[in-house]
């Protein structure tokens, strides 16, 4: 059985925008950048730093949390699945989109700002979160082929 699930640690690149829909659910998306350090190779090649920019996806409660609390520079860690989806443009050329859909999210911190902890929340969000003014622990037991 195939599972795309990932696994995401960087820094969001702009606040989320956030919508809301009649039945009150929302949804927030944001970029997120995530670098693999350059690095010299063995026979004297320099590898440049690379960073990739991902699309991240969040509903409901997890966008309410995105909301209230993930801000552009904010380093976070990111559950969730990817999705590619398609849509023809105004040339009727088929554009790609691939997205991660987060399941759950954490917030590590924020570059060069010293808030304290009262400010956020601790612990992993997860999509079922009622609400951000009671973070939930990410307790779910998921097996997995993985041997280590």
């Amino acid at each position: 059985m195939a599972v795309n699930k990932v696994i995401l640690i960087g820094n969001v690149g702009k606040d989320p925008e956030v919508k809301y829909f009649d039945d009150n659910n929302a949804v927030a998306n944001f970029s997120l950048a995530t670098s693999e350090r350059g690095f010299k190779a063995a026979n004297g090649t320099e590898v440049p730093e690379r960073t990739e920019w991902h699309n991240i996806v969040c509903w409901r409660g997890l966008a309410k949390i995105a909301e209230q609390f993930v801000k552009k520079g904010s380093q976070i860690y990111i559950e969730g699945k990817i999705r590619t989806r398609s849509y023809d443009d105004k040339n009727g050329v088929k554009r790609y989109v691939t997205e991660v859909y987060a399941d759950s999210l954490e917030l590590l911190g924020r570059r060069g700002d010293s808030q304290s902890s009262a400010d956020s929340p601790s612990g992993r969000q997860q999509s079922s979160a009622p609400s951000s003014s009671s973070p939930s622990v990410d307790t779910s037991e998921e097996t997995d082929d993985l041997p280590f």
